[in-house]
C-alpha cells in the first residue's frame, strides 16, 4: 500500500460513513487488501489497477460516491476516523487478519 496521507485516512472515513456501523468492519480491512493488491499492481505493470487505483486508500474510496467531510462534531463520523486509525495501527503491526475484528 503507498503511503498513507491524511486525505486517505478522510477518504476512507468517509468511505465508511456512507454504511451502517455494523458494516464497516469489514469495508476497511476490504480497502486495506485492495489498496496493498493495486499498490502490487502497479508496481508490476507500472499503471494503477483499473478497478482499484495506484495503491493509495483515496484512489480506492473514490470508486464510491462519498458524501461531503462532516465535522468533527458528528461523532458517528468521528467513530468512523477512529475505526480507520485503528485498522491501519493494526495493519502496521501486522495483524492484517485482525483488523475487521479489532475496531
Amino acid at each position: 500500500m503507498r503511503p498513507v496521507l491524511h486525505g486517505d485516512a478522510v477518504a476512507a472515513a468517509r468511505a465508511l460513513y456512507r454504511l451502517p456501523a455494523a458494516e464497516r468492519g469489514r469495508m476497511i480491512g476490504a480497502l486495506l487488501m485492495q489498496a496493498e493488491a493495486a499498490d502490487a499492481y502497479r508496481k508490476r505493470f507500472g499503471r494503477g489497477h483499473p478497478d482499484w487505483g495506484n495503491g493509495s486508500l483515496m484512489a480506492l474510496a473514490e470508486n464510491w460516491e462519498l458524501p461531503p467531510e462532516p465535522s468533527l462534531d458528528d461523532a458517528e463520523y468521528c467513530r468512523c476516523l477512529a475505526q480507520v486509525f485503528c485498522a491501519l495501527a493494526a495493519w502496521r503491526d501486522g495483524k492484517r487478519g485482525a483488523v475487521s475484528s479489532r475496531c
